[in-house]
């Protein structure tokens, strides 16, 4: 249950806010609900959100695999139901982002989507657990730009994961939407 108020003050910015969850995403998604209780972290988390939206320099299919990663790591299910939702929608492989909790042990991973995870696990780690061997494993596939995409991704992950859990915010139900069901 939702450590905060679901039900913000109906300020200008929380209906623009709600109209584009609801047009972009069909539902209004709780962190959103949770952020709009204070509109000018409300604009700052959109802005966040829609320029990290563009970046685009680091593959998709990986990112993705980092952020789950990286949310799996923390433990926070609003984000794995969200991101499993997310990035089917987008065309990455369902049994990939089933397997992202037990990646070590399937075998749907490339070497270089295994680098990443475990990249994206040890930065979530607190303290964080990088090692100079994991960045040059990376560097093997990966470009400065791409490297620090990366990198800040995580973060971002981690920023969104433990907002989401220090507030209370669970799963959604996105997952629901998707085909096969998530397991």
């Amino acid at each position: 249950m939702a450590r905060i108020s679901l039900d913000p003050p109906r300020t200008l910015t929380y209906r623009i806010g709600a109209w584009y969850s609801r047009r972009k995403y069909g539902t209004l998604l709780e962190p959103g609900i949770a952020v709009g209780h204070n509109p000018r972290v409300m604009r700052t988390y959109a802005k966040e959100e829609m320029s990290l939206a563009r970046w685009n320099r680091l593959p998709a299919d990986l990112q993705h695999l980092a952020v789950l990663a990286a949310a799996t790591h923390v433990g926070c299910s609003w984000c794995m139901d969200f991101g499993y939702w997310v990035t089917t929608t987008e065309g990455l492989d369902p049994a990939k982002v089933r397997d992202v909790p037990r990646w070590r042990d399937s075998a749907v991973y490339t070497e270089l989507e295994r680098r990443v995870m475990a990249f994206a696990e040890a930065a979530s780690a607190t303290p964080p657990e990088v090692t100079d061997e994991m960045v040059d494993g990376l560097r093997a596939d990966l470009d400065d730009a791409q490297l620090v995409e990366l990198a800040m991704m995580v973060a971002v992950e981690n920023q969104r994961s433990r907002f989401n859990i220090a507030l209370g915010l669970t799963s959604q139900g996105f997952k629901d939407r998707c085909e096969p069901a998530y397991d």
